[in-house]
């Protein structure tokens, strides 16, 4: 999301951390009832373009991954001390996927790419980390990169947007680790072209700085990109992948890279904390998660597309006299929707319409930019799939009826 966002992950949106809860309003009582009456309206909707996992009861959540274990890792297949048993095979798993030689499960990716960008530093000799200003490490993670790590950013394009070759070929100071987040969530999930991400790698490489890839959402690219995810995480030199976004796991994530780097990445994981005794449930649920959602995918990216256009017709046809969809043609299954409305405004309208009719729309909208004008971020996936365009758009009038004009 725009920077608006503070620097602790909630867990009160579409997706563990789609959004970024404001600091507390002063009247704490009601910031609690609205949140309350947030997750009422999602949990009652009958109709809503995607249903977060936050959302299944525990109990629910916990059967499922017991009924699948059996045929994910074997029925006798013993819990994992320290990382071996089910979070090894999890590793080998993702090392395949991504065409890496060696991969290691790390507890967040917050962890995950500290220690990778660390061990690159070591080996570079240069604690600079080129990467957006609205890249993850940046905007979410508190200052962590030079708090903890010693890491220092550098910022060679301040563009909604990946950096260019030019850019990084032409930045006027050295750094060692070009990080590139695959997509770019909080300048609204964009992904350059191939042929454009080639030779931003090609113009890393001429300044002998290595690539990493923030691929927390990498899964999706595969169809903006029209390449298998080995040939993608094939430009970098390492990935960082996350297991409860869009695979939505319980928790989790993996750094995929050369060898001897997830070697040494595994070490400091260990002095990071990060060698946690039994992790197997986020292990099988990750498991689950690239057996059954990865190959969805695709499916959500498609339809994604479907709902954006039949919601840019939608503000048209109800007289909005303004609207954007970013980006046009959404890259992945998720996209941004600006409007110019005051966002606790149009927030009253999404959860009204949740609470009289059924149908959840939008979860939550946050006032960025000028005032007046908010956004918020649309999410597709299976409960989505249900959505005719005239579904979208007609739920879309009703909506807008509901915004004091």
């Amino acid at each position: 999301m725009p920077s608006h966002s503070a620097t602790q992950e909630s867990s009160a949106a579409q997706e563990p951390d789609a959004v970024q809860e404001p600091p507390e309003p002063p009247d704490a009582d009601s910031y609690a009832i609205q949140s309350a009456r947030r997750r009422a309206a999602a949990l009652g909707a009958s109709r809503a373009l995607h249903r977060s996992v936050l959302h299944i009861p525990l109990a629910e959540r916990l059967s499922a991954l017991a009924a699948a274990a059996p045929e994910l890792v074997g029925p006798e297949e013993p819990t994992d001390i320290y990382g071996d048993g089910v979070v090894a095979a999890l590793e080998g798993e993702v090392a395949r996927l991504l065409g890496k030689e060696d991969a290691a499960f790390f507890p967040t990716g917050t962890m995950a790419q500290q220690v990778a960008l660390r061990c690159w530093a070591g080996r570079t000799g240069n604690a600079a980390v080129a990467l957006h200003p609205k890249a993850h490490p940046e905007v979410h993670e508190g200052g962590a990169f030079s708090a903890v790590s010693g890491l220092r950013s550098v910022h060679p394009t301040s563009e909604p947007r990946l950096p260019t070759a030019d850019e990084v070929r032409d930045f006027e100071e050295p750094f060692g680790a070009l990080m590139l987040e695959l997509p770019l969530r909080d300048a609204g999930f964009v992904l350059p072209e191939w042929e454009e991400l080639e030779a931003v790698v090609a113009a890393a490489r001429e300044r002998d700085a290595v690539v990493h890839f923030d691929g927390a959402r990498l899964w999706e690219c595969t169809p903006h990109f029209g390449r298998g995810l080995a040939e993608i995480a094939g430009l970098a030199d390492s990935v960082y992948v996350s297991f409860y976004k869009s695979l939505e796991g319980l928790s989790g994530a993996a750094l995929a890279g050369p060898r001897t780097l997830v070697e040494e990445a595994r070490v400091w994981r260990h002095r990071y904390g990060g060698q946690l005794f039994q992790q197997f449930p986020a292990a099988v649920s990750a498991l689950l998660g690239l057996r059954d959602t990865l190959p969805r995918l695709p499916e959500y990216v498609a339809h994604a597309r479907v709902v954006a256009e039949a919601l840019r017709k939608g503000f048209t046809e109800s007289g909005v006299a303004w609207s954007r969809v970013h980006p046009e043609r959404p890259h992945t299954h998720q996209f941004q929707v600006w409007l110019p409305y005051a966002s606790d405004v149009l927030n009253e309208a999404c959860l009204g319409q949740a609470e009289e009719t059924g149908t959840l729309l939008f979860e939550r909208w946050f006032p960025d930019g000028p005032p007046g004008l908010s956004v918020t971020e649309v999410t597709v996936t299976e409960a989505g799939l249900k959505w005719t365009a005239d579904d979208v758009r007609e739920a879309v009038a009703e909506f807008v009826r509901r915004i004091p004009r």
